[in-house]
């Protein structure tokens, strides 16, 4: 989550007229004896994963439908071509054998992370504008990361951080942990920068909202940036494993 500062019970989900571009508590929640919040980012990610189950079950319908009358669908063929883009990426960079195991962490991050960076085109607060969303995510490779380390590399992932000298410890262990920060915090400060800029333009220059110059910013800070950020932060995933366990 970010600071607490400006986050207010009032809370529209979508975007307003009005510069708004807090996280804002929505329902309170005893949780063992102390009050969390149900917030705006809670519920745009339960928004965002629906939509993504919806389409998913949708798209299964598509190709079994296809497989039944031989003919392939508008819907299967764009769910395909994604599904073989996707593939191919992962493995020209992994290695084929290598990539058989990561392709579905690789693919389930990369819609979610797109769905997330690119939500803001229909009005929701991105998830992945929360530092608790980025952060959760970085440190879920972070661990796939040090697992292929430690199996693969077994002793050599303690000797590395000797590496070249003992005296180079320390730094080597920083290096170690910065990766989920720098991982998290390149994702939430791009998508931040985005919201709180279209969040700017619609409180201090509403007219323009009225004759379409939005459109322009949410096609550049919503999908452009979206697709970039989502691309960096796999790219990121794929090169940091593949370091550790080697390309196959």
């Amino acid at each position: 989550m970010i600071p607490n500062i400006g986050i207010t019970p009032e809370m529209p989900l979508v975007a307003s007229k009005e510069a708004d571009f807090y996280i804002h508590e929505l329902y309170p929640v005893n949780f063992f004896g102390n009050t969390v919040y149900i917030t705006t980012t809670h519920v745009c990610t339960l928004i965002v994963m629906a939509a993504i189950i919806v389409f998913a079950i949708c798209a299964r319908r598509s190709f079994m439908k296809a497989e039944a009358t031989g003919k392939m669908t508008t819907l299967s063929t764009i769910t395909e071509i994604g599904i073989d883009t996707l593939t191919h990426f992962v493995t020209d960079t992994m290695g084929k054998k290598t990539a058989k195991k990561y392709i579905t962490y690789i693919g389930t991050i990369f819609i979610f992370i797109f769905v997330s960076n690119t939500s803001g085109v229909f009005g929701l607060r991105p998830p992945t504008a929360d530092y608790g969303t980025t952060l959760a995510l970085a440190l879920i490779t972070f661990f796939m990361i040090e697992y292929a380390d430690i199996r693969y590399n077994k002793w050599g992932s303690v000797k590395a951080l000797f590496e070249p000298f003992p005296l180079f410890f320390p730094m080597n262990v920083i290096s170690v942990f910065s990766t989920p920060l720098s991982m998290s915090l390149r994702l939430f400060g791009n998508i931040l920068g985005g919201t709180v800029l279209m969040a700017l333009f619609y409180g201090m220059v509403p007219i323009f909202a009225k004759i379409g110059i939005p459109a322009f910013l949410h096609a550049y800070f919503d999908l452009f940036s979206g697709a970039i950020q989502t691309y960096v932060f796999c790219m990121l995933t794929i090169t940091f494993i593949t370091d550790k366990r080697g390309a196959e």
